[in-house]
Protein backbone atom coordinates (compact mmCIF):
# COMPACT_ATOMS: atom_id res chain seq x y z
CA UNK A 1 0.00 0.00 0.00
CA UNK A 2 1.39 3.67 -0.70
CA UNK A 3 0.96 6.37 2.30
CA UNK A 4 -0.39 9.88 1.53
CA UNK A 5 1.27 12.81 2.49
CA UNK A 6 -1.44 12.68 5.72
CA UNK A 7 -0.22 9.07 6.53
CA UNK A 8 -3.52 7.97 5.17
CA UNK A 9 -3.27 4.53 3.48
CA UNK A 10 -3.89 4.53 -0.22
CA UNK A 11 -4.57 1.72 -2.66
CA UNK A 12 -2.23 0.34 -5.01
CA UNK A 13 -2.09 2.66 -8.30
CA UNK A 14 -2.36 -0.51 -10.48
CA UNK A 15 -5.43 -1.47 -8.85
CA UNK A 16 -7.25 1.43 -9.44
CA UNK A 17 -5.73 1.54 -12.94
CA UNK A 18 -7.66 -2.05 -13.44
CA UNK A 19 -10.60 -1.11 -11.79
CA UNK A 20 -11.05 1.67 -13.80
CA UNK A 21 -10.26 0.39 -16.74
CA UNK A 22 -12.98 -2.76 -16.11
CA UNK A 23 -15.40 0.43 -15.47
CA UNK A 24 -14.74 1.95 -18.78
CA UNK A 25 -14.49 -1.51 -20.46
CA UNK A 26 -18.32 -2.10 -19.21
CA UNK A 27 -19.76 1.69 -19.77
CA UNK A 28 -18.43 1.27 -23.42
CA UNK A 29 -19.54 -2.11 -24.10
CA UNK A 30 -18.98 -4.51 -27.15
CA UNK A 31 -18.93 -2.08 -30.25
CA UNK A 32 -20.02 -5.58 -32.35
CA UNK A 33 -23.09 -5.94 -30.38
CA UNK A 34 -24.11 -2.40 -29.83
CA UNK A 35 -23.53 -2.08 -33.67
CA UNK A 36 -26.07 -5.03 -34.05
CA UNK A 37 -28.52 -3.95 -31.09
CA UNK A 38 -29.07 -0.49 -33.30
CA UNK A 39 -28.93 -2.58 -36.37
CA UNK A 40 -32.04 -4.44 -34.88
CA UNK A 41 -33.93 -0.66 -34.59
CA UNK A 42 -32.98 -0.88 -30.74
CA UNK A 43 -31.21 1.75 -28.30
CA UNK A 44 -28.53 -0.17 -25.74
CA UNK A 45 -29.61 0.09 -22.08
CA UNK A 46 -27.59 2.80 -21.12
CA UNK A 47 -29.16 4.75 -24.01
CA UNK A 48 -32.64 3.90 -22.67
CA UNK A 49 -31.41 5.47 -19.66
CA UNK A 50 -29.97 8.64 -20.50
CA UNK A 51 -32.99 9.14 -22.67
CA UNK A 52 -35.71 8.79 -19.86
CA UNK A 53 -33.88 10.31 -16.99
CA UNK A 54 -33.11 14.69 -16.88
CA UNK A 55 -29.08 15.31 -18.38
CA UNK A 56 -26.87 14.27 -15.73
CA UNK A 57 -28.86 12.96 -13.09
CA UNK A 58 -28.28 9.08 -13.80
CA UNK A 59 -26.48 7.70 -11.08
CA UNK A 60 -25.29 4.12 -11.77
CA UNK A 61 -25.37 1.09 -8.67
CA UNK A 62 -23.51 -2.00 -8.89
CA UNK A 63 -21.71 -1.03 -12.50
CA UNK A 64 -18.85 -3.53 -11.68
CA UNK A 65 -20.93 -6.39 -10.70
CA UNK A 66 -19.63 -9.62 -12.82
CA UNK A 67 -19.97 -13.02 -12.70
CA UNK A 68 -16.30 -14.12 -14.32
CA UNK A 69 -15.93 -12.15 -17.52
CA UNK A 70 -19.82 -11.39 -17.87
CA UNK A 71 -20.86 -8.41 -16.35
CA UNK A 72 -24.41 -8.75 -14.90
CA UNK A 73 -26.64 -7.53 -18.42
CA UNK A 74 -28.27 -4.70 -16.15
CA UNK A 75 -28.24 -1.56 -15.77
CA UNK A 76 -29.28 -0.41 -12.41
CA UNK A 77 -29.32 3.06 -10.87
CA UNK A 78 -31.55 6.29 -9.91
CA UNK A 79 -32.12 9.92 -11.22
CA UNK A 80 -34.91 11.92 -11.98
CA UNK A 81 -37.48 12.74 -14.09
CA UNK A 82 -38.96 16.33 -14.70
CA UNK A 83 -36.85 16.86 -11.51
CA UNK A 84 -38.39 14.10 -9.88
CA UNK A 85 -36.60 10.69 -8.06
CA UNK A 86 -37.01 7.50 -9.63
CA UNK A 87 -34.93 4.26 -9.88
CA UNK A 88 -34.43 2.11 -12.93
CA UNK A 89 -32.81 -0.57 -14.43
CA UNK A 90 -32.28 -1.62 -17.93
CA UNK A 91 -31.96 -5.23 -19.41
CA UNK A 92 -28.52 -5.42 -21.84
CA UNK A 93 -29.79 -7.50 -24.83
CA UNK A 94 -26.14 -7.08 -25.81
CA UNK A 95 -25.35 -9.37 -22.89
CA UNK A 96 -26.08 -12.83 -23.63
CA UNK A 97 -29.83 -11.83 -25.06
CA UNK A 98 -30.31 -9.89 -21.54
CA UNK A 99 -31.02 -13.41 -19.94
CA UNK A 100 -31.56 -13.59 -16.00
CA UNK A 101 -29.17 -14.72 -13.82
CA UNK A 102 -28.28 -14.31 -9.76
CA UNK A 103 -25.61 -11.32 -10.71
CA UNK A 104 -28.75 -9.65 -12.73
CA UNK A 105 -31.66 -10.37 -10.14
CA UNK A 106 -29.09 -9.31 -7.02
CA UNK A 107 -28.82 -5.61 -9.02
CA UNK A 108 -32.15 -5.71 -9.78
CA UNK A 109 -33.30 -6.39 -6.05
CA UNK A 110 -31.11 -3.67 -4.62
CA UNK A 111 -32.96 -1.40 -6.67
CA UNK A 112 -36.78 -2.48 -5.57
CA UNK A 113 -35.06 -2.22 -2.01
CA UNK A 114 -34.33 0.94 -1.89
CA UNK A 115 -37.47 1.89 -4.07
CA UNK A 116 -39.38 0.32 -1.08
CA UNK A 117 -37.22 2.17 1.72
CA UNK A 118 -37.08 5.78 0.19
CA UNK A 119 -40.97 5.88 -1.95
CA UNK A 120 -39.90 6.57 -5.38
CA UNK A 121 -41.40 4.75 -8.58
CA UNK A 122 -39.19 2.36 -10.58
CA UNK A 123 -39.21 1.87 -14.51
CA UNK A 124 -38.03 -1.44 -15.70
CA UNK A 125 -36.98 -1.35 -19.19
CA UNK A 126 -37.40 -4.83 -20.19
CA UNK A 127 -35.55 -6.37 -23.46
CA UNK A 128 -34.56 -10.03 -22.29
CA UNK A 129 -34.57 -13.93 -24.42
CA UNK A 130 -35.36 -15.12 -20.83
CA UNK A 131 -33.46 -17.07 -18.40
CA UNK A 132 -29.46 -17.74 -18.20
CA UNK A 133 -29.83 -22.01 -18.91
CA UNK A 134 -26.27 -22.30 -17.71
CA UNK A 135 -26.57 -21.07 -14.26
CA UNK A 136 -29.29 -23.99 -13.47
CA UNK A 137 -31.79 -23.54 -10.78
CA UNK A 138 -29.76 -20.44 -9.52
CA UNK A 139 -31.27 -18.84 -12.60
CA UNK A 140 -34.92 -19.76 -11.68
CA UNK A 141 -33.91 -18.47 -7.80
CA UNK A 142 -33.32 -15.23 -9.74
CA UNK A 143 -36.47 -14.61 -11.09
CA UNK A 144 -38.24 -15.82 -7.86
CA UNK A 145 -36.39 -13.58 -6.15
CA UNK A 146 -37.52 -10.37 -7.92
CA UNK A 147 -41.06 -11.58 -7.99
CA UNK A 148 -41.04 -12.00 -4.38
CA UNK A 149 -39.43 -8.10 -4.26
CA UNK A 150 -42.57 -6.51 -6.55
CA UNK A 151 -45.10 -7.99 -4.80
CA UNK A 152 -43.97 -6.66 -1.60
CA UNK A 153 -43.34 -3.17 -3.19
CA UNK A 154 -46.43 -2.84 -4.97
CA UNK A 155 -49.21 -0.50 -4.11
CA UNK A 156 -46.18 0.98 -2.32
CA UNK A 157 -44.17 2.41 -5.35
CA UNK A 158 -45.43 3.15 -8.99
CA UNK A 159 -44.17 0.63 -11.15
CA UNK A 160 -43.77 1.05 -15.11
CA UNK A 161 -42.64 -1.28 -17.31
CA UNK A 162 -41.43 -1.29 -20.43
CA UNK A 163 -41.16 -3.78 -23.20
CA UNK A 164 -38.34 -2.67 -25.50
CA UNK A 165 -37.55 -6.22 -27.43
CA UNK A 166 -37.98 -10.01 -27.00
CA UNK A 167 -39.52 -10.17 -23.32
CA UNK A 168 -40.31 -14.00 -23.31
CA UNK A 169 -40.93 -16.33 -20.23
CA UNK A 170 -39.93 -15.26 -16.45
CA UNK A 171 -38.96 -11.43 -18.01
CA UNK A 172 -42.87 -11.39 -18.90
CA UNK A 173 -44.54 -11.84 -15.91
CA UNK A 174 -41.83 -8.89 -14.52
CA UNK A 175 -43.89 -6.55 -17.11
CA UNK A 176 -47.12 -8.18 -15.54
CA UNK A 177 -46.57 -7.40 -12.20
CA UNK A 178 -45.92 -3.84 -12.45
CA UNK A 179 -48.50 -1.48 -12.31
CA UNK A 180 -48.45 0.03 -16.06
CA UNK A 181 -46.90 -2.05 -19.17
CA UNK A 182 -45.87 -0.09 -22.11
CA UNK A 183 -44.89 -1.84 -25.87
CA UNK A 184 -43.18 -0.92 -28.27
CA UNK A 185 -44.64 -1.88 -31.42
CA UNK A 186 -41.46 -1.69 -33.86
CA UNK A 187 -39.27 -3.33 -31.37
CA UNK A 188 -41.57 -5.37 -28.31
CA UNK A 189 -42.39 -8.62 -28.33
CA UNK A 190 -44.27 -10.39 -25.14
CA UNK A 191 -44.07 -14.01 -24.96
CA UNK A 192 -44.57 -16.63 -22.57
CA UNK A 193 -42.59 -18.74 -24.56
CA UNK A 194 -40.70 -17.92 -27.96
CA UNK A 195 -41.49 -18.90 -31.62
CA UNK A 196 -39.29 -22.11 -31.71
CA UNK A 197 -40.83 -23.82 -28.38
CA UNK A 198 -44.35 -22.73 -29.42
CA UNK A 199 -44.24 -24.20 -33.06
CA UNK A 200 -42.33 -27.47 -31.44
CA UNK A 201 -45.29 -27.89 -29.31
CA UNK A 202 -48.08 -26.81 -31.66
CA UNK A 203 -46.94 -28.27 -34.84
CA UNK A 204 -47.60 -24.73 -36.34
CA UNK A 205 -45.17 -22.02 -37.46
CA UNK A 206 -46.20 -18.70 -36.22
CA UNK A 207 -43.05 -15.71 -35.05
CA UNK A 208 -42.60 -13.64 -32.51
CA UNK A 209 -44.36 -11.00 -33.76
CA UNK A 210 -47.80 -12.87 -34.18
CA UNK A 211 -47.19 -13.86 -30.54
CA UNK A 212 -46.39 -11.17 -28.35
CA UNK A 213 -46.54 -8.32 -30.94
CA UNK A 214 -48.20 -5.19 -29.50
CA UNK A 215 -51.52 -5.41 -31.47
CA UNK A 216 -52.09 -9.12 -30.07
CA UNK A 217 -50.75 -8.09 -26.49
CA UNK A 218 -53.24 -4.68 -26.69
CA UNK A 219 -56.08 -7.04 -27.33
CA UNK A 220 -55.26 -9.41 -24.78
CA UNK A 221 -54.74 -7.01 -22.40
CA UNK A 222 -51.41 -8.15 -21.81
CA UNK A 223 -50.20 -4.40 -21.92
CA UNK A 224 -51.57 -1.21 -20.61
CA UNK A 225 -50.50 1.03 -23.76
CA UNK A 226 -48.58 0.32 -26.93
CA UNK A 227 -46.03 3.17 -28.75
CA UNK A 228 -45.23 3.20 -32.51
CA UNK A 229 -40.72 3.12 -30.91
CA UNK A 230 -38.71 3.14 -27.89
CA UNK A 231 -39.01 6.93 -27.95
CA UNK A 232 -42.55 7.46 -28.24
CA UNK A 233 -42.58 4.71 -24.83
CA UNK A 234 -40.22 6.29 -22.86
CA UNK A 235 -42.17 9.72 -23.54
CA UNK A 236 -45.69 7.86 -22.59
CA UNK A 237 -43.26 6.86 -19.22
CA UNK A 238 -42.10 10.33 -18.55
CA UNK A 239 -45.96 11.59 -18.96
CA UNK A 240 -47.52 8.93 -17.02
CA UNK A 241 -45.37 9.32 -14.45
CA UNK A 242 -46.21 13.12 -13.82
CA UNK A 243 -49.71 11.83 -12.82
CA UNK A 244 -48.27 9.58 -10.46
CA UNK A 245 -47.20 10.35 -6.99
CA UNK A 246 -44.04 8.80 -5.77
CA UNK A 247 -45.45 6.17 -3.39
CA UNK A 248 -48.47 5.56 -1.15
CA UNK A 249 -47.71 8.06 1.42
CA UNK A 250 -47.76 10.96 -1.30
CA UNK A 251 -50.51 12.66 -3.11
CA UNK A 252 -49.84 13.19 -6.58
CA UNK A 253 -48.87 16.53 -7.93
CA UNK A 254 -51.62 19.05 -8.65
CA UNK A 255 -51.37 21.23 -11.25
CA UNK A 256 -53.76 24.01 -12.17
CA UNK A 257 -53.98 23.49 -16.02
CA UNK A 258 -57.58 24.23 -17.12
CA UNK A 259 -60.42 25.97 -16.03
CA UNK A 260 -62.47 24.57 -13.05
CA UNK A 261 -65.51 26.28 -14.05
CA UNK A 262 -65.53 25.73 -17.85
CA UNK A 263 -69.06 23.42 -18.58
CA UNK A 264 -69.20 20.84 -20.85
CA UNK A 265 -69.98 21.41 -24.29
CA UNK A 266 -73.36 19.59 -25.82
CA UNK A 267 -72.78 15.81 -26.33
CA UNK A 268 -74.33 12.58 -27.27
CA UNK A 269 -74.10 10.31 -23.51
CA UNK A 270 -72.91 7.30 -25.47
CA UNK A 271 -69.93 9.82 -27.00
CA UNK A 272 -67.32 8.14 -24.82
CA UNK A 273 -64.56 10.09 -26.21
CA UNK A 274 -66.13 13.58 -25.94
CA UNK A 275 -66.85 12.32 -21.92
CA UNK A 276 -63.21 12.30 -21.50
CA UNK A 277 -62.35 14.45 -23.38
CA UNK A 278 -64.88 16.49 -21.92
CA UNK A 279 -64.17 15.71 -18.27
CA UNK A 280 -60.46 15.95 -18.50
CA UNK A 281 -58.40 18.79 -18.12
CA UNK A 282 -57.70 20.52 -21.24
CA UNK A 283 -58.56 17.79 -23.48
CA UNK A 284 -55.89 15.66 -22.28
CA UNK A 285 -55.84 11.55 -21.09
CA UNK A 286 -53.54 8.81 -20.93
CA UNK A 287 -55.89 5.50 -21.85
CA UNK A 288 -55.00 2.25 -20.36
CA UNK A 289 -56.20 -0.67 -22.07
CA UNK A 290 -58.20 1.03 -24.84
CA UNK A 291 -58.23 -2.46 -27.28
CA UNK A 292 -59.22 -4.78 -24.54
CA UNK A 293 -62.71 -5.33 -22.85
CA UNK A 294 -64.17 -2.06 -25.10
CA UNK A 295 -67.26 -2.00 -23.19
CA UNK A 296 -65.40 0.27 -20.68
CA UNK A 297 -62.89 2.75 -21.27
CA UNK A 298 -60.23 3.78 -18.54
CA UNK A 299 -58.04 6.39 -18.18
CA UNK A 300 -55.60 8.70 -15.98
CA UNK A 301 -56.06 12.50 -16.62
CA UNK A 302 -56.18 15.99 -14.27
CA UNK A 303 -59.32 16.96 -13.46
CA UNK A 304 -59.37 19.99 -12.24
CA UNK A 305 -55.64 19.98 -11.40
CA UNK A 306 -56.07 16.43 -9.46
CA UNK A 307 -54.79 13.66 -10.98
CA UNK A 308 -58.07 11.01 -11.78
CA UNK A 309 -58.86 7.52 -12.76
CA UNK A 310 -61.92 8.22 -15.38
CA UNK A 311 -64.13 4.56 -15.93
CA UNK A 312 -66.76 5.55 -18.21
CA UNK A 313 -69.33 3.72 -20.26
CA UNK A 314 -68.60 3.13 -23.77
CA UNK A 315 -72.24 2.69 -25.36
CA UNK A 316 -71.33 2.31 -28.73
CA UNK A 317 -69.80 -1.31 -27.54
CA UNK A 318 -72.63 -3.46 -26.98
CA UNK A 319 -74.58 -0.74 -25.29
CA UNK A 320 -71.89 -0.67 -22.44
CA UNK A 321 -73.13 -4.15 -21.63
CA UNK A 322 -70.62 -5.04 -18.71
CA UNK A 323 -68.87 -8.27 -20.28
CA UNK A 324 -66.01 -10.24 -18.50
CA UNK A 325 -62.95 -8.37 -20.42
CA UNK A 326 -64.77 -4.91 -19.42
CA UNK A 327 -65.23 -5.79 -15.77
CA UNK A 328 -61.68 -7.21 -14.99
CA UNK A 329 -60.34 -4.28 -16.98
CA UNK A 330 -62.11 -1.72 -14.71
CA UNK A 331 -61.21 -3.76 -11.60
CA UNK A 332 -58.17 -3.76 -12.19
CA UNK A 333 -57.68 -0.11 -13.00
CA UNK A 334 -59.70 0.76 -9.54
CA UNK A 335 -57.30 -1.20 -7.64
CA UNK A 336 -54.49 0.61 -9.42
CA UNK A 337 -55.78 3.98 -8.27
CA UNK A 338 -56.87 3.11 -4.91
CA UNK A 339 -53.29 1.75 -3.85
CA UNK A 340 -51.68 5.43 -4.18
CA UNK A 341 -55.10 7.48 -3.16
CA UNK A 342 -56.01 8.59 -6.79
CA UNK A 343 -59.67 9.47 -7.39
CA UNK A 344 -62.34 7.48 -9.23
CA UNK A 345 -64.43 9.42 -11.32
CA UNK A 346 -67.31 7.00 -13.05
CA UNK A 347 -69.51 8.03 -16.01
CA UNK A 348 -72.27 5.33 -16.14
CA UNK A 349 -74.13 4.45 -19.38
CA UNK A 350 -74.50 0.68 -19.45
CA UNK A 351 -77.93 -1.54 -20.40
CA UNK A 352 -76.29 -3.98 -17.19
CA UNK A 353 -74.60 -7.40 -18.00
CA UNK A 354 -73.81 -9.01 -21.23
CA UNK A 355 -75.90 -12.20 -21.30
CA UNK A 356 -73.15 -14.81 -21.28
CA UNK A 357 -72.94 -17.93 -23.38
CA UNK A 358 -73.75 -21.03 -21.40
CA UNK A 359 -69.63 -21.84 -21.05
CA UNK A 360 -68.97 -18.10 -19.88
CA UNK A 361 -71.27 -18.53 -17.05
CA UNK A 362 -68.77 -18.27 -14.64
CA UNK A 363 -66.15 -16.27 -16.17
CA UNK A 364 -69.12 -13.56 -16.42
CA UNK A 365 -69.44 -13.99 -12.73
CA UNK A 366 -66.24 -14.36 -10.96
CA UNK A 367 -64.98 -10.83 -13.10
CA UNK A 368 -68.07 -8.94 -12.43
CA UNK A 369 -67.18 -9.83 -8.79
CA UNK A 370 -64.09 -8.72 -9.12
CA UNK A 371 -65.43 -5.19 -10.27
CA UNK A 372 -68.08 -4.79 -7.41
CA UNK A 373 -65.20 -6.18 -4.97
CA UNK A 374 -62.40 -3.03 -6.59
CA UNK A 375 -65.22 -0.32 -5.95
CA UNK A 376 -66.51 -1.73 -2.93
CA UNK A 377 -62.90 -1.92 -0.99
CA UNK A 378 -61.42 1.06 -2.34
CA UNK A 379 -61.31 3.60 0.04
CA UNK A 380 -60.07 6.69 -2.49
CA UNK A 381 -62.56 9.14 -3.11
CA UNK A 382 -65.44 7.93 -5.32
CA UNK A 383 -67.66 10.39 -8.13
CA UNK A 384 -70.24 8.58 -9.91
CA UNK A 385 -72.19 10.38 -12.63
CA UNK A 386 -75.06 8.68 -14.32
CA UNK A 387 -75.03 10.13 -18.02
CA UNK A 388 -77.42 7.43 -19.71
CA UNK A 389 -78.66 4.59 -18.49
CA UNK A 390 -77.55 2.46 -14.85
CA UNK A 391 -79.32 -0.98 -15.35
CA UNK A 392 -78.87 -3.57 -12.69
CA UNK A 393 -75.15 -4.57 -11.88
CA UNK A 394 -74.14 -1.85 -14.11
CA UNK A 395 -75.32 0.58 -11.40
CA UNK A 396 -74.17 -1.26 -8.43
CA UNK A 397 -70.97 -2.28 -9.83
CA UNK A 398 -69.54 1.06 -11.61
CA UNK A 399 -69.79 2.66 -8.17
CA UNK A 400 -73.66 3.50 -7.69
CA UNK A 401 -74.74 4.89 -4.01
CA UNK A 402 -73.65 2.53 -2.14
CA UNK A 403 -70.31 2.25 -3.33
CA UNK A 404 -69.57 6.17 -4.28
CA UNK A 405 -68.89 8.97 -1.95
CA UNK A 406 -70.81 10.90 -4.44
CA UNK A 407 -73.39 9.80 -7.03
CA UNK A 408 -74.91 12.12 -9.63
CA UNK A 409 -77.30 11.75 -12.93
CA UNK A 410 -78.18 13.52 -15.52
CA UNK A 411 -81.94 14.62 -16.24
CA UNK A 412 -82.79 11.83 -18.59
CA UNK A 413 -80.63 9.08 -17.19
CA UNK A 414 -82.76 5.72 -16.40
CA UNK A 415 -81.86 3.63 -13.77
CA UNK A 416 -83.52 0.71 -12.77
CA UNK A 417 -82.97 -2.84 -11.93
CA UNK A 418 -84.34 -4.09 -15.56
CA UNK A 419 -84.17 -2.29 -18.93
CA UNK A 420 -87.37 -0.51 -19.68
CA UNK A 421 -88.25 -3.40 -22.25
CA UNK A 422 -87.87 -6.07 -19.73
CA UNK A 423 -89.65 -4.22 -17.03
CA UNK A 424 -92.29 -3.81 -19.06
CA UNK A 425 -92.24 -7.53 -19.86
CA UNK A 426 -92.59 -7.65 -16.33
CA UNK A 427 -94.55 -5.36 -15.28
CA UNK A 428 -97.20 -4.90 -17.46
CA UNK A 429 -98.24 -8.19 -18.40
CA UNK A 430 -102.20 -7.74 -18.31
CA UNK A 431 -101.58 -4.35 -20.50
CA UNK A 432 -99.68 -5.88 -23.04
CA UNK A 433 -102.69 -8.32 -23.39
CA UNK A 434 -104.98 -5.90 -24.31
CA UNK A 435 -106.74 -5.75 -27.92
CA UNK A 436 -107.53 -2.20 -27.26
CA UNK A 437 -104.43 -1.31 -28.84
CA UNK A 438 -101.72 -2.90 -31.49
CA UNK A 439 -99.03 -4.91 -29.25
CA UNK A 440 -95.98 -2.68 -30.57
CA UNK A 441 -97.71 0.57 -29.91
CA UNK A 442 -99.16 -0.53 -26.19
CA UNK A 443 -95.37 -1.77 -25.83
CA UNK A 444 -93.67 1.31 -26.85
CA UNK A 445 -95.76 3.27 -24.50
CA UNK A 446 -95.48 1.54 -21.93
CA UNK A 447 -92.02 1.37 -21.80
CA UNK A 448 -91.76 5.22 -22.37
CA UNK A 449 -93.78 5.37 -19.44
CA UNK A 450 -91.25 3.53 -17.39
CA UNK A 451 -88.39 5.28 -18.39
CA UNK A 452 -90.11 8.33 -17.13
CA UNK A 453 -91.95 7.74 -14.37
CA UNK A 454 -89.89 4.69 -12.33
CA UNK A 455 -86.81 4.45 -13.32
CA UNK A 456 -86.02 8.47 -14.77
CA UNK A 457 -83.65 10.69 -12.39
CA UNK A 458 -85.84 12.43 -10.72
CA UNK A 459 -87.18 8.98 -9.03
CA UNK A 460 -83.86 7.95 -8.61
CA UNK A 461 -83.25 11.16 -6.29
CA UNK A 462 -86.64 11.05 -4.63
CA UNK A 463 -85.28 7.58 -3.00
CA UNK A 464 -82.01 8.70 -2.35
CA UNK A 465 -80.33 6.66 -4.82
CA UNK A 466 -78.37 9.38 -6.41
CA UNK A 467 -77.11 12.68 -4.76
CA UNK A 468 -78.98 15.07 -7.07
CA UNK A 469 -79.94 15.21 -10.63
CA UNK A 470 -77.84 18.07 -12.71
CA UNK A 471 -77.29 19.53 -16.06
CA UNK A 472 -74.66 18.09 -18.85
CA UNK A 473 -72.74 20.82 -19.31
CA UNK A 474 -72.01 21.18 -15.65
CA UNK A 475 -70.88 17.97 -14.95
CA UNK A 476 -67.40 18.75 -14.65
CA UNK A 477 -68.07 21.61 -12.08
CA UNK A 478 -69.69 19.19 -9.57
CA UNK A 479 -67.14 16.93 -10.06
CA UNK A 480 -64.44 19.10 -9.50
CA UNK A 481 -66.70 20.52 -6.13
CA UNK A 482 -67.13 16.99 -4.85
CA UNK A 483 -63.46 15.77 -5.31
CA UNK A 484 -62.33 19.22 -3.25
CA UNK A 485 -64.73 18.09 -0.80
CA UNK A 486 -63.57 14.52 -0.50
CA UNK A 487 -59.29 15.72 -0.79
CA UNK A 488 -59.42 15.28 2.89
CA UNK A 489 -61.22 11.85 3.19
CA UNK A 490 -60.17 9.50 5.87
CA UNK A 491 -61.47 5.62 5.58
CA UNK A 492 -59.87 2.54 5.96
CA UNK A 493 -60.65 -1.07 5.85
CA UNK A 494 -60.94 -3.42 8.93
CA UNK A 495 -57.39 -4.51 10.14
CA UNK A 496 -56.47 -7.87 7.88
CA UNK A 497 -53.81 -9.48 5.79
CA UNK A 498 -55.47 -8.41 3.00
CA UNK A 499 -59.36 -9.68 1.50
CA UNK A 500 -60.08 -12.87 -0.78
CA UNK A 501 -60.51 -11.24 -4.16
CA UNK A 502 -62.83 -13.53 -6.44
CA UNK A 503 -59.97 -14.42 -8.90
Amino acid sequence: MLIDGRGYEMANTQEIKQSLARKAAILQGDAERIAKQHADGKLTARERVEKLLDDGSFVELDALVSKGQDYAGVVTGYGTVQERPVYVFAQDYTMHGGAMGSMQAKKICKVLDLAQKTGAPVIAMCDSAGVRIDEGADAMNAYARIYARMARISGVCPMIALVLGPVCGGAALIAQIADITIEAADVGRLMVYGPQVVSAVTGKTVDAVQLGGADNMAKQGGVSMTAANEAEAIALTASLLDLLPGCNMEDAPIMDTDDMNRLLPEMDAGDSQALLEGMADGGVFHELYAAWGTEIRVALARVGGRTCGLVVSNAAENDGELAPAAAAKAARFVRFCDCYSIPVVSLINSRGVQVPAASAQSWTMITLSQLLYAYAEATTPKVSVVVGNAIGQAYVAMGGKANADVTYAWPDAVISALTPEAAVQVLYTDELKSDSKPALETRAELEKKFASEVADASAAAASGMIDDVILPAETRKYVIAALEMLSSKRDSNPPKKHGNLPL
